[in-house]
């Protein structure tokens, strides 16, 4: 079993593997006679989709291609594992990073259900050739509240609850073709692209395929932020860092981690959690190849490339676990996660055989002979279920997490994936300046 996730998690981080799927794409589309055309999925009640719907304008008329947009349902609910927390996290989050894109999110909660649905009974009616504009004032007046817009809009374009219905379902089934499951994601030609996050990596492509009509490379979407380089202050605040030992997404985190440590006053504290695989949580094939991807990509960006990858699922990480709370006490906790993660992600190494710990204990310059009398031990299992249970204390389930707080403890602050360390900085930043 675990060759066969190696196996697959090789294949799908290989970026010689995707320069070869882009050829053949390439050449399929020119073969067939089809246009440059570029998939987006909008789904009204995503808070995500609202802050792409204010760039899609943008995005079109820079690129020489076929846009279709695609309205969309309720994600793939094997997808979303915990759906409330999820809800809970997506809000507050594009209320935390709308303003650094210029964007104006003024909802505090989720809009009701009868709005819901005049939103996409107008995006129903509406022609494609409309869909942008219209698409972009539902969203504001449905985030915004302003009900009597969506009334006087569906006025104009209206359609039956049966021909919604009809049409988020076809609207779905395209989606779920692409191998994906949420809303605010682009679709080009066996590649998927989430939201202002990700439109720039579409971009790139684009560009390179000879796509662009300006002059300038900038991306559509840019962030506004000002944190520095490096940060320097007399006072220092708690940086908690949840990583987590399978997490392809930790491992490209780790090193821009490490940059926080260097150059901002931070005290950094080191709080693993186990592998949602070990939390009896599935991930469905499809959404494992598409983060594997994802994170490989961005690990490319931010020189952190995956190259041999050997899943330490199961025995190896709960031997390198046990290991942990020792060397944690020994100053060496966040060194420690570093290294099993560039092993496991970039090395190829199975981080449970015991002489390949035995030389990281040495390499971190403690000693065996104490730090080995820990090894498969069970002592790591509470430290771990702790740290799950503060991770979840900020609506974040997955890794890698952060929570920021002042030097005693107070104000937390969390947010959740490597996407958002730009803001863990912005935070920090506005803290100590």
């Amino acid at each position: 079993m675990y060759k066969m996730r190696n196996r697959a998690m090789n294949l799908f981080s290989n970026h010689e593997v995707l320069q070869t799927i882009r050829k053949s794409a390439e050449l399929k589309r020119k073969e067939e006679g089809r246009p440059h055309e570029v998939l987006y999925f909008h789904k009204v009640d995503d808070p995500y989709s609202h802050l792409t719907i204010n760039f899609l304008e943008k995005f079109y008329t820079k690129y020489n291609i076929h846009l279709k947009s695609v309205l969309v349902g309720d994600e793939v609910k094997e997808t979303v594992h915990e759906p409330t927390l999820y809800s809970d996290y997506c809000l507050e989050d594009v209320k935390k990073i709308a303003p650094f894109y210029g964007v104006d999110f003024p909802a505090t909660t989720y809009p009701e259900s009868s709005l819901v649905n005049l939103a996409n009974s107008i995006l129903t009616a509406v022609k494609a050739d409309n869909f942008i504009d219209v698409a972009k004032t539902v969203s504001e007046a449905l985030w915004g509240g302003n009900t009597q817009k969506l009334i006087d809009l569906n006025t104009t374009f209206s359609a039956s609850a049966d021909e919604v219905k009809t049409n988020l379902k076809k609207g779905n089934e395209v989606r779920n073709s692409c191998d994906y499951y949420f809303g605010s994601a682009f679709y080009y030609e066996k590649e998927l692209y989430w939201g202002v996050d990700r439109l720039h990596y579409l971009e790139s492509r684009l560009t390179e395929l000879g796509l662009n009509k300006e002059q300038n490379n900038d991306p559509v979407c840019i962030l506004n932020t000002s944190a520095p380089e490096t940060l320097e202050s007399e006072t220092k605040v708690n940086l908690h860092f949840y990583p987590s030992l399978n997490s392809p997404y930790t491992y490209v985190s780790a090193g821009r981690v490490k940059d926080i440590k260097e150059h901002y006053p931070v005290n950094l504290i080191t709080r693993p959690v186990l592998p949602m695989l070990m939390r009896k949580m599935t991930i469905p094939t499809y959404k494992g190849k598409y983060i594997i991807s994802d994170a490989a990509r961005e690990g490319r960006t931010h020189n952190f490339e995956m190259k041999d990858i050997y899943s330490p699922i199961g025995a190896p990480a709960r031997k390198a676990y046990s290991l942990f709370p020792l060397i944690d006490e020994k100053g060496k906790g966040f060194d420690y996660i570093y290294d099993l993660l560039k092993s496991s992600f970039h090395d190829g190494i199975n981080i449970g055989d015991e002489n390949y710990l035995k030389g990281l204990v040495a390499r971190l310059d403690l000693d065996w002979n104490e730090i080995g009398k820990e090894l498969n031990t069970k002592k790591w299992k509470k430290v771990l279920n702790d740290n799950a249970k503060d991770m979840y204390a900020g609506n974040s389930w997955g890794v890698p997490s952060f929570k920021v707080t002042n030097s005693d403890g107070t104000n937390p602050f969390y947010v959740w994936g490597q996407d958002r360390i730009w803001l863990v900085k912005e935070e920090i930043n506005k803290r100590l300046s």
